[in-house]
């Protein structure tokens, strides 16, 4: 026998024919199998995938052959590449995203094995046995590119073009075409402006008309929870904003030089749980106009500004001068913690616009989260729109819901508040409220029936009186943080039976609630259905919640296929923590032992709304799929039930402190160690509904990485915080995805027609005027604190050449 034969015949080579490439492989395969041996025993403990464990044992041994240099470690790495394939496409598909963690540590360790260096110091490793390896890479590599080439999360279809509606008659006057009166344009709420300028032909041609710098930056005692989501107006030929400090601008609307500013010096400070300014609101003095008390109306502020502030202030401004309407409260402004128990700066905050109607101002306001038994009341009020006299009261969580305050009688403390934006119709004399829960928000045991009535429920009241008319609850026991946090849209639905006024409520599950705006019946069903049960001792829970037919709620439960992660350790680690939460589906109850909030408590929807086309009868909305995790935390040293300085307010995220009730809880997004969402992509979409089907016609994932942690721009469809601004001549725009772009989309398709790059993060909603003959878009790019988006202070219009 001559000496290759006697070689090749050897079941077992000596370590001497091993180099130094060769021993360092195999390390790195030990370490791989290793901690993908014990992570793995521990998913599979927790009843989990077994794959990691398998693969595991099988990398350790196939460490310790090439350490020795046996001949078949090439072969046994070609079997676990084979054996991770199938069972990666067995769970995922041909879906890029969801297969590229399975395979980035083995498909490039594989890839090693075969470079020259490595196969050099492994004298064995002859072409025969190397080609198993080879071949298996391949096929990785093509199935990567298959996958790539297919992966498409998209629903593609095409909204009627047929104009079959009419803008809903819910002002008092008739806002002009060109112009943009409220924070969705109108009272109604619908983000939709007439104008036909602007087209899928030639939006591709926009460019900045002009941009304006507030100069209101985040300070060093500011809020982290600093954010710019203005969505400015326009009347006559003025853009009115306001930026985080809650100051007032008013600019030229064709060229964007500053008129006038007014700073109510509003003083930091950090624990200030937001500092945020979503609008103005703007009131023009009818001729015949009277105060409440029947006096003429004053002749001072024919136009005037309300401004809301963190401190819990109302304002009133000369639209013309910028200076305070002296008339009006004293001097110009009212307390808004007038009658509250609780007067502490910053617990009660003014952060969206009022509704305005013909001679009432209606306030409601975002109340602290989360912090204790002892908050300021949700009451909403309204005041006489000259004088600042109060003229009625709704208090969600009183006996009396429409008790004044008196020397004898306060607010309810800690009752639902409606933090958003509220749509009005004055022709129905009925403002909509969309209702936060009472405080705090995850844990009810101590709850009220009188503080459980109207906790995240639609609320329409008299405008003039505050009487409520009716109400419908879209959770029971919200013990989720799940409010409808948007500013509902009006619309007059033509049916087979007729127009019906209707009302369209979004809500954080990723439900569109329907209903009838002059009754509250519902027209779109929304069948009630049992949701898990066991609540946290002391608590309790619905049996059921409704769930709308016409909803962006994932249909199915995730599981730890759905995981995610940058490699596939970080996806493991997922898989892991998801194995060790509580997850039923939507509505699992918080608990000690963690519970998987999904969508998460951020919301499918947030304060941006959707944007409704009365013309066409359809609906562009930008959902978000993200989920959180609800912790609650037993009281304990660490976790005291009264307040001290270990626990100040001041942020939504992480361990909020309950005080007051049995439990602290801890919230946070579902991340990975390396902070990658645990759940796999896409997170945000662009998406078309047909309101007389009310089906969703289109959906496209839109955003990209960008500006996060990868700084390259892979389409994954990212998280967004901000709305949608739809126009008749056939586009809709968006600001508010996590990468730093202003996009115009195809109204009928969804097909994205045009991108620019903003100079900070856009999370607000866009509006668009015209001034001169030509149609502007206007957006506020000054980012989000804890979104995490680059921070600035612009304004910036764009307008075809």
């Amino acid at each position: 026998m001559n000496d290759y034969s006697a070689a090749t015949a050897s079941p077992c080579p000596s370590r001497s024919t091993t180099g130094v490439w060769a021993r360092v492989s195999a390390l790195l395969c030990l370490a791989i199998g290793l901690v993908t041996a014990i992570a793995g025993a521990w998913l599979a403990a927790l009843g989990g995938s077994p794959y990691y464990v398998v693969a595991g044992i099988a990398l350790i041994v196939d460490a310790v052959m090439l350490w020795r240099g046996d001949r078949f470690a090439y072969p046994l790495y070609a079997l676990v590449l084979v054996g991770t394939l199938i069972w990666a496409l067995v769970e995922v598909g041909f879906n890029f995203w969801p297969l590229a963690p399975r395979g980035d540590i083995l498909v490039p360790l594989g890839m090693w094995l075969l470079a020259p260096w490595v196969v050099r110091s492994f004298p064995t490793a002859r072409r025969p046995w190397r080609l198993p390896l080879a071949a298996t890479v391949v096929l990785a590599l093509v199935v990567m590119g298959v996958a790539l080439a297919r992966t498409n999360d998209d629903l593609s279809g095409a909204l009627p073009t047929r104009i079959v509606g009419a803008l809903p008659q819910t002002d008092a006057d008739a806002v002009p075409d060109d112009e943009w009166h409220a924070y969705g344009r109108t009272g109604a709420g619908d983000h939709f402006s007439p104008l036909r300028q602007i087209t899928p032909d030639n939006v591709g041609k926009l460019k900045v008309a002009w941009t304006f710098r507030t100069g209101d930056m985040k300070g060093p005692n500011d809020s982290h929870e600093t954010t710019d989501e203005v969505t400015p107006l326009k009347i006559g030929d003025t853009v009115y904003l306001c930026s985080p400090h809650q100051k007032v601008f008013a600019l030229d609307a064709a060229t964007g030089k500053q008129r006038w500013m007014f700073d109510p010096k509003v003083v930091d400070d950090p624990t200030f749980q937001h500092l945020t300014c979503r609008g103005v609101s703007y009131h023009a003095t009818p001729a015949d106009a009277k105060t409440s008390d029947g006096a003429p109306a004053p002749l001072e502020c024919r136009q005037r500004l309300f401004l809301p502030t963190n401190d819990g202030r109302m304002i009133a401004l000369d639209a013309a001068t910028g200076k305070p309407c002296d008339g009006f409260g004293v001097h110009g402004q009212i307390d808004l913690k007038d009658g509250m128990t609780v007067k502490h700066k910053g617990f009660y905050e003014g952060t969206s616009p009022p509704v305005v109607t013909r001679s009432v101002v209606i306030m409601a306001g975002a109340v602290i989260d989360n912090y204790s038994t002892n908050e300021p009341s949700g009451v909403v009020r309204g005041f006489d729109v000259y004088t600042g006299k109060l003229l009625w009261a709704w208090d969600a969580g009183a006996i009396d819901e429409n008790a004044l305050a008196s020397a004898t009688h306060h607010y309810t403390a800690n009752s639902p508040n409606s933090w958003s934006i509220s749509a009005v119709d004055e022709k129905l004399g009925l403002i909509y409220l969309p209702m936060g829960g009472p405080a705090p928000d995850i844990w009810g045991g101590n709850r009220t029936k009188e503080m459980e009535r109207y906790g995240s429920a639609l609320v329409a009241l008299d405008v003039n009186t505050g009487k409520r008319v009716w109400s419908y609850q879209t959770v029971h026991h919200d013990l989720w943080d799940m409010d409808l946090p948007s500013q509902p849209s009006l619309l007059d639905l033509r049916t087979p039976k007729g127009i019906i006024p209707a009302i369209y409520a979004p809500a954080k599950d990723g439900n569109i609630f329907v209903l009838d705006r002059r009754t509250g019946k519902l027209i779109v069903g929304a069948p009630e259905r049992p949701v898990p049960q066991g609540a946290a001792p002391g608590d309790r829970l619905s049996p059921t919640q409704p769930f709308s037919d016409l909803t962006f709620q994932p249909k199915a439960h995730l599981t730890d296929a759905n995981m995610w992660g940058a490699t596939m350790f970080d996806q493991l680690a997922c898989r892991i923590l998801f194995k060790q939460l509580r997850y039923e589906g939507p509505f699992t109850p918080p608990s000690t032992q963690g519970t998987l909030v999904f969508p998460g408590d951020v919301g499918m929807f947030e304060w941006g709304g959707i944007a409704v086309d009365p013309y066409r009868q359809i609906a562009i909305a930008n959902p978000i799929v993200f989920p959180f995790v609800s912790k609650l935390l037993p009281r304990g040293p660490k976790n005291p039930p009264t307040p001290n300085a270990s626990h100040p307010p001041g942020s939504e995220n992480g361990v909020q402190p309950m005080y007051g009730v049995p439990y602290g809880v801890d919230l946070h997004p579902f991340l990975s160690p390396l902070g990658f969402p645990c759940m796999a992509p896409p997170w945000g979409y662009m998406s078309g509904i047909d309101l007389n089907t009310n089906r969703i016609v289109w959906k496209h994932k839109v955003g990209t990485t960008r500006d996060s942690v990868v700084p390259i721009p892979f389409k994954l469809g990212m998280p967004m915080l901000g709305g949608t601004m739809a126009t008749a001549g056939g586009v809709t725009f968006l600001t508010a995805t996590m990468d730093d772009y202003i996009r115009a989309f195809d109204v009928t398709t969804g097909r994205m027609l045009w991108q620019a790059r903003l100079p900070a993060g856009g999370q607000s909603t866009p509006m668009s005027y015209a001034q001169n003959g030509k149609q502007y878009v206007v957006t506020a790019a000054g980012g989000h604190g804890s979104f995490g988006t680059k921070l600035g202070d612009y304004v910036i219009a764009y307008t075809l050449p």
